[in-house]
């Protein structure tokens, strides 16, 4: 509640205004009373009044020096006088004070009631934009961060405006960027962010960030001086600021260093870390912020987890020409794929990277394009050997978009067209009966776990697809019905001992679910397991 502070020479005007009105109608509480301006200085010291009543003659101090006194201590504290003079000087002085009114002795309670409503008005509207500016400062201190990040975005990609009102938009932000230090600027690139991000949900992803944030702000806090932050997908920019040291770059280098070692320890993820050139100005770090992810880019070719600087990008782009693959080089692939030549196959896939590796003009993209291109081959030889389309080809195409380095390309890429080779191999070999033997040997060993058929495909070599086709076409049923078929002899077997208990021999032969297990022995040999046991004995 508002609190009210009385303030007149007659007790009996004290207790007529005190009680004689319904104050708490107007949310008011009459919290103390004084009977001369100076007592009253001391209860407005202890209470704080917002709205102070008060005569205007009074022996010692007046109505009038105390309203100046309370306006100077309290300016929001709202003041009505009451007296019985209408003096023409008295209600000058009040107005002089900012007074909200003057009321005359002896006092009209509807008059009253009309100032205190106003009065009360004023009061609300006070404090709801008390709670307005306190809501808003409140989102301008939770935004903070954001501002901060948007400005030092910009800043990078050379939008801010670094002339007029720059010092003073810095100081709002609260950043310690002096206009004509000497600045430097690193970018973190994540390996495998597309991995990473598959991987985790989009909370625990956020949260990864943030935590390579924090570790590269800390380090930087340390070695330099500057700011930490996310600079785009899977991206943390690092502007460094220097205090005039001659030469930095060991400094710099070990910072990058210790980064991607901390990084590595405590989150287990690499990063490739390019960096910029040092430049003076503020105005001028996006020159090095391009330099930096140029640098970071070029972790297709020099490899994963390292540091690359501008000296060594030069050197690298000096050296590199544009190189295209020909239509004579698709056709030798072509070939060793038809005649499931393996180790051909590999050598020319080799030197065909070895080529994109050392010709690096071409960029990244043509080298996963051309990957793609020889996938895509690879997948159009098996519908030629009318073996379908191998199952991993939906996961080598979505694998090699997200691959990073050539080194990786290479890596997925032969591992598919090994399987693709070994799959046309088979078939021109017509091997079918070897296959038949090689699976049913691997039911045998391993009928007991949760096999599937994909299991099945790695211990023959072959992708699930492949081995699922072949294997129906020479025996007439799918693996996973052998699967069963094998399970339920097994079973059979384990069920004439009396000593196996029914969910013994249920987990026995792999599967987790007795139920399950009753109704597929039942359909299989028409009697539940129990019937079984019981014709037995």
């Amino acid at each position: 509640m508002y609190k009210l502070l009385i303030v007149d020479d007659e007790p009996t005007v004290r207790y007529g205004l005190r009680h004689y009105f319904d104050w708490a109608e107007y949310g008011i509480e009459a919290a103390e009373e004084a009977d001369d301006g100076d007592a009253a200085l001391e209860a407005a010291e202890r209470v704080r009044p917002d709205l102070v009543l008060t005569d205007v003659r009074m022996p010692n101090m007046s109505g009038i020096e105390l309203s100046r006194v309370l306006r100077e201590k309290y300016p929001e504290t709202k003041i009505v006088f009451v007296s019985g003079h209408d003096d023409a000087d008295y209600l000058k002085s009040a107005l002089q004070v900012n007074a909200v009114d003057y009321i005359f002795k002896p006092v009209n309670l509807q008059e009253l009631r009309t100032v205190i409503e106003r009065v009360a008005a004023e009061l609300a509207n006070r404090d709801r934009e008390r709670l307005l500016a306190r809501d808003m400062q409140e989102k301008l201190r939770e935004s903070m961060p954001l501002l901060r990040e948007r400005f030092l975005l910009s800043t990078l990609q050379g939008r801010a405006a670094l002339r007029s009102g720059a010092e003073e938009r810095i100081r709002f932000l609260e950043l310690q960027l002096p206009l004509d230090a000497e600045y430097e600027v690193i970018v973190l690139s994540l390996d495998n962010y597309a991995e990473l991000k598959d991987a985790r949900s989009e909370r625990d992803l956020q949260l990864l960030v943030y935590a390579a944030t924090n570790i590269a702000q800390e380090l930087i806090d340390r070695c330099a001086g500057g700011y930490a932050f996310e600079s785009g997908v899977g991206e943390i920019a690092g502007l460094l600021r220097w205090s005039g040291e001659d030469d930095p770059e060991e400094r710099l280098l070990t910072l990058a260093g210790d980064i991607r070692d901390n990084l590595e320890r405590w989150l287990k993820i690499g990063a490739t870390i390019g960096v910029g050139s040092r430049t003076r100005g503020l105005s001028k770090v996006c020159d090095s912020y391009a330099q930096a992810r140029e640098a970071a880019s070029r972790k297709w070719y020099l490899g994963k987890n390292r540091i690359i600087t501008m000296d060594s990008l030069s050197v690298e782009t000096a050296e590199g020409r544009e190189e295209r693959i020909d239509h004579a080089q698709i056709e030798r692939l072509t070939t060793l794929l038809r005649a499931g030549d393996a180790e051909a196959l590999r050598d020319e896939m080799n030197a065909l990277f070895d080529r994109l590796t050392e010709h690096r003009a071409s960029g990244f993209a043509y080298g996963r394009n051309v990957s793609l291109q020889i996938a895509l081959l690879a997948d159009q030889l098996l519908l030629e050997f009318g073996i379908g389309q191998a199952a991993g080809a939906p996961r080598v195409w979505e694998s090699l978009t997200k691959k990073e380095t050539i080194e990786d390309l290479r890596m997925a890429l032969e591992q598919y067209i090994s399987s693709v080779c070994a799959a046309i191999r088979e078939r021109r070999d017509n091997r079918s009966s070897n296959l038949v033997e090689r699976v049913q040997a691997v039911l045998a060993a391993r009928y007991a776990e949760n096999l599937s058929v994909a299991d099945v495909g790695k211990e023959v070599y072959l992708s699930p697809t492949y081995v699922s086709l072949l294997y129906k076409q020479e025996t007439g049923r799918t693996i996973n019905e052998a699967l069963t078929a094998v399970r339920i002899e097994k079973a059979k077997e384990l069920l004439r001992d009396p000593k196996y208990k029914f969910y013994d021999v249920c987990f026995a032969v792999g599967y987790a679910d007795p139920s399950y297990f009753t109704k597929l022995f039942k359909k299989m040999t028409g009697l539940t397991p129990k019937a079984y046991r019981d014709q037995l004995y």
